[in-house]
């Protein structure tokens, strides 16, 4: 009998274990997917920051100088 509950423990700690990797592997998978968004978003601001920077410059340079 000792075996035998041995055997169960083990096969219920196996189940538990692959049980672990799946959920992982579907959390990882997850957060992949949560990067590249993020990263796209983020290529995004990056061009409207570089876009506003150049309307901005560009204002700037049209803007008279006070003479002294």
């Amino acid at each position: 009998m000792c075996v035998d509950a041995e055997f169960k423990s083990l096969e219920n700690k196996v189940s538990q274990f692959v049980a672990l990797c799946q959920r992982l592997r579907a959390e990882n998978h997850q957060l992949r997917q949560q990067f590249i968004v993020a990263q796209n978003e983020n290529k995004q601001l990056a061009s409207k920051i570089a876009d506003a920077k150049t309307r901005l410059e560009s204002l700037l340079m049209q803007i008279p100088e006070e003479e002294i």
